[in-house]
């Protein structure tokens, strides 16, 4: 098991993220926890998945899909991190992202199944880390950040979308 972050090892942003991720093996969190989001999105209609609780709010599409595509990049961060990468990886803004993305033309049952590949891919690349390279630091946007915050980071962004989709969006 490995264990929770420390403070340094993440951006003051990430706080809020990390600290929504329980105590436990986080592989065995990101597992379970994945499996709960598409428990509570399984049944939502095509209809339900176009709505925005506010103008200029994401959809429960494009929600989903911000999600997936935030795992992908974090998980990128995590491998080149993980791999030895001295170069300071790239930032993103999340609104063009999902605007360019065109998320609500797809059927909510493939944005279900993109979240549940990219979440196995996540887990499969953290199953293969050594014990010591989840402390291994790396600067992602400039500022520093370990393999194990990443991790941890990935497991509360999607809780907290989970948490924002229960209060505003499913009503």
């Amino acid at each position: 098991m490995q264990s929770r972050p420390e403070a340094n090892e993440y951006a003051p942003y990430y706080s809020g993220y990390v600290g929504l991720v329980p105590d436990g093996d986080i592989i065995h969190i990101l597992m379970e926890q994945v499996e709960e989001t598409i428990q509570l999105l399984q049944d939502i209609s095509e209809k339900q998945s176009l709505f925005r609780y506010a103008d200029g709010k994401w959809s429960v599409k494009e929600v989903i899909g911000h999600v997936a595509d935030t795992e992908r990049i974090m998980a990128y961060r995590l491998l080149c991190i993980a791999r030895g990468e001295t170069l300071s990886l790239p930032g993103f803004d999340e609104n063009p992202y999902v605007i360019n993305a065109s998320f609500d033309r797809l059927p909510i049952k493939e944005h279900i199944e993109n979240l549940r590949a990219v979440r196995q891919s996540t887990i499969q690349l953290l199953k293969g880390l050594d014990n010591q390279v989840w402390a291994r630091i790396g600067s992602a946007n400039d500022v520093d950040v370990s393999v194990r915050a990443l991790a941890y980071i990935i497991a509360g962004h999607e809780r907290h979308h989970r948490q924002l989709l229960k209060e505003r969006y499913l009503l």
